[in-house]
Parts: structure tokens; C-alpha cells; sequence
């Protein structure tokens, strides 16, 4: 079975905000296709919950923000840290980019 994965894709769970007749308008308006977890089961978002858990408790909630920029520079320098230097116990220690690209 061949997909579509062309433009962007935004994957939530089936909450009230995602299911709301404006957000699919504003979702319809950025050109984004919406792909929803399964009803009632948690583990087809568990990487996305675990990466919003990390990100709130180690970068957000410490923080306040004036500006919408200052958001984005702190989301921006999160990822990064996440993928660059965050290491992952599950991962052997290493982070997200140096497990990648480890030589097999």
C-alpha cells in the first residue's frame, strides 16, 4: 500500500481541540493533513507524549515568555539539545543524532 507523504502532517490524539470544526478550517487553510491516534489507544502518539513530557518539564515550565519569539528561539534551542545532546537511556546513552549515525 503506497502513501501519501507529501506536505505536512500533523498527528494529534482525538482531544476536543483537534476535533473542533475550527481547527480543521485552520488546518484546511495551512495546507495540513491531519492523521488521528486510534480511539482510545494511547501508544500511537507514546513518542510524541513522551518528547511533550520531556520538553514541558525541562524547557518550558521553567521559563517565562514575553514574546511569541521568545517561544520559537526556546523551542528551536530545545530540539536541537534534544537531538544533539539530550542522551537516551533507551538509545545506550548516546543522543538521538549520535544514534543515528553511529557506524554499524
Amino acid at each position: 500500500m503506497k502513501h501519501d507523504v507529501t506536505g505536512i502532517l500533523l498527528h494529534s490524539d482525538q482531544g476536543f481541540q483537534y476535533t473542533s470544526r475550527l481547527y480543521h478550517q485552520l488546518l484546511k487553510k495551512n495546507q495540513t493533513k491531519q492523521s488521528m491516534s486510534r480511539k482510545g489507544n494511547c501508544w500511537d502518539n507514546a513518542c510524541m507524549e513522551s518528547f511533550f513530557s520531556h520538553f514541558k518539564s525541562e524547557c518550558f515550565n521553567l521559563y517565562s515568555f514575553r514574546t511569541a519569539a521568545d517561544v520559537k528561539f526556546a523551542v528551536q534551542k530545545y530540539i536541537r539539545f534534544y537531538n544533539h545532546q539530550r542522551f537516551q537511556k533507551k538509545l545506550n546513552n548516546l543522543s538521538p543524532y549520535e544514534y543515528r549515525t553511529q557506524v554499524i
